[in-house]
C-alpha cells in the first residue's frame, strides 16, 4: 500500500476550486466525462466512466473534503484528503492519497497529477 501527497497552488478562490472538485456539471468540463458526484456527506460518487467511485466522507465546503476511494477487496481504506487553503490570490490544493494498492500506484499517483489536478488547474485558470 503505497500514499500519495502532493500540492499545488491554483490561481482561483477556494470556492471556485471546491465547486470544480464537487459540481458535476464543472467536473466534466475539466475532466471531459460526466460525473456522478453531489458536496454530501455519506454521498457515493463515481468519475472518469467509474474509474474512480468513492464516498464522501466529510465535506467541509470551500475547506476540504475527505473521500474513501474503492478498490475492492483492501484490507484497510484508501482515504482521499483534499485541502484548500486560501493564498493572497492563490488557493493552495493539499491532496493525501493513503492506502492506494501496490497493483494501480503507478497509475492513480500518475492519474493525479496529469488528469485530475492539472486539469482541474487547467480549467479553473483559463479564464
Amino acid at each position: 500500500m503505497g500514499d500519495f501527497n502532493y500540492e499545488l497552488k491554483i490561481a482561483a478562490e477556494p470556492e471556485e476550486v471546491f465547486a470544480a472538485l464537487t459540481n458535476p456539471f464543472q467536473i466534466e468540463l475539466w475532466s471531459g466525462y460526466p460525473a456522478d458526484m453531489k458536496a454530501e456527506r455519506g454521498y457515493v460518487f463515481s468519475l472518469w466512466e467509474g474509474d474512480i467511485c468513492g464516498m464522501n466522507m466529510e465535506v467541509v465546503p470551500n475547506k476540504k473534503l475527505v473521500q474513501e476511494w474503492f478498490f475492492g477487496e483492501n484490507e484497510q481504506p484508501s482515504i482521499v484528503t483534499i485541502d484548500l487553503k486560501k493564498e493572497k490570490n492563490l488557493t493552495r490544493v493539499e491532496v493525501n492519497h493513503t492506502n492506494i494498492p501496490e497493483e494501480v500506484e503507478e497509475e492513480i499517483t500518475e492519474g493525479w497529477k496529469k488528469y485530475y489536478l492539472d486539469s482541474l488547474k487547467d480549467f479553473l485558470e483559463m479564464y
